[in-house]
């Protein structure tokens, strides 16, 4: 049952402009969906993405009256008309964050704040009504506290988030819509690779890119990883377990993985990722790991790497180490990498030393077992 009080300030705040209003926002809520020793059986062995929790955060936007209607609701399908624009138009963006349960039992979102900007920026991008900032934190947060029992416990256990937008506007006119949808799903997640992380081996797509220059390379939209499948599955036929995409013009540079950005470590300590030019997502974990590296003393550059020096610095020794970030894997090593005309090893082929320290340093801070000096985390409870 919904409180008068709020029910009179879901009324109120309907037709105002959001980037007006601060915590709290106006949440409806409704009961949960699924019984305890149900969810509890699931959460021993949750996997990663295969089960969704109870719960669901919508909130509608159209022309005129603004962002409104924020709810918190028993997670439900949609019911969309067919001549719904996003089908057509693909008008669509997400983000993907995480939720981590605290050696006390709490929980803290990992640098909220980021993803919030970052889809704020990708709604500009696609001509999307942008999500004020506020609005979205306050969305993930009201959906972990809703849904905070699903939140699992062990070793790379969290709870994954993710924020997406849809236009809704009914019509085949080729324009931006003028109505939205913004909802925010949860997923109780395990460790992405079990038995501890692997390096993985990496395919050189020659036929395909994954952005252009003035694309939609810096957006986080579903077209981005629709575009990127066809380079995935000509790299599994290869055996391999990644792409690595290279920029559109020249077919020169490294730019980033499927859905990870790339780091280089040399033989005299330094880091290298490719540079935020446009055509490559700026990823939260990406940023997080330069900070780091650069509280530890390292010197990390974002310069183009060719592709034919990668092989030729590795295969000299002088590169020791490479890995890909992102969300979900958090880090991951590469081992090998090979293509049409590449085909080398990065040192022994194991995850590197410093890879390894990087990512432990990170999901340290993440779980609370170590200090947070730049203040990521955002504690719910």
């Amino acid at each position: 049952m919904v409180r008068p009080d709020l029910k009179a300030r879901l009324r109120a705040t309907d037709r105002l402009d959001m980037n007006t209003i601060t915590s709290p926002l106006p949440f409806e809520q409704s009961p949960t969906a699924l019984a305890g020793p149900e969810r509890d059986v699931l959460l021993k062995d949750p996997g990663f993405g295969r089960y969704l929790t109870d719960h669901m955060v919508t909130i509608r936007y159209s022309k005129g009256a603004g962002w409104h209607d924020g709810k918190v609701v028993a997670r439900a399908p949609l019911t969309l008309d067919p001549a719904t624009m996003s089908l057509h138009y693909g008008q669509e963006i997400f983000e993907g964050l995480k939720a981590y349960r605290m050696p006390d039992g709490g929980a803290a979102l990992f640098r909220p704040d980021a993803n919030a900007a970052r889809f704020y920026k990708s709604a500009e991008r696609l001509a999307m009504a942008p999500l004020p900032e506020a609005l979205f934190l306050e969305s993930v947060r009201a959906l972990v506290k809703a849904d905070r029992d699903w939140i699992p416990e062990g070793e790379g256990a969290a709870m994954y988030l993710r924020p997406f937008m849809i236009a809704t506007e009914v019509g085949f006119v080729t324009k931006p819509a003028a109505e939205y949808l913004y909802c925010v799903l949860a997923s109780p997640v395990g460790s992405y690779f079990s038995g501890g992380p692997k390096a993985v081996k990496l395919w050189v797509s020659e036929t395909y890119t994954r952005a252009a220059p003035g694309g939609t390379g810096a957006a986080k939209c579903a077209g981005n990883y629709a575009a990127s499948y066809a380079a995935q599955a000509e790299g599994s036929a290869n055996g391999c377990d990644q792409v690595v995409f290279l920029d559109a013009v020249e077919r020169r540079w490294v730019e980033e993985l499927g859905g990870m950005n790339v780091f280089f470590v040399f033989d005299d300590g330094t880091l290298q990722t490719p540079p935020l030019s446009g055509t490559i997502l700026p990823g939260v974990t990406r940023d997080s790991l330069i900070t780091l590296a650069r509280g530890m003393g390292l010197t990390v550059r974002e310069e183009p790497y060719a592709m034919d020096q990668w092989q030729a610095d590795a295969k000299s020794g002088r590169l020791r180490e490479a890995f890909a970030c992102g969300t979900a894997a958090v880090v991951t090593p590469i081992g090998t990498v090979t293509g049409k005309q590449h085909d080398f090893a990065i040192g022994t082929g194991a995850p590197g030393e410093l890879t390894l320290r990087l990512k432990g340093m990170l999901t340290d801070i993440q779980f609370g077992r170590a200090p947070d000096p730049y203040g990521w985390m955002d504690r719910l409870f």
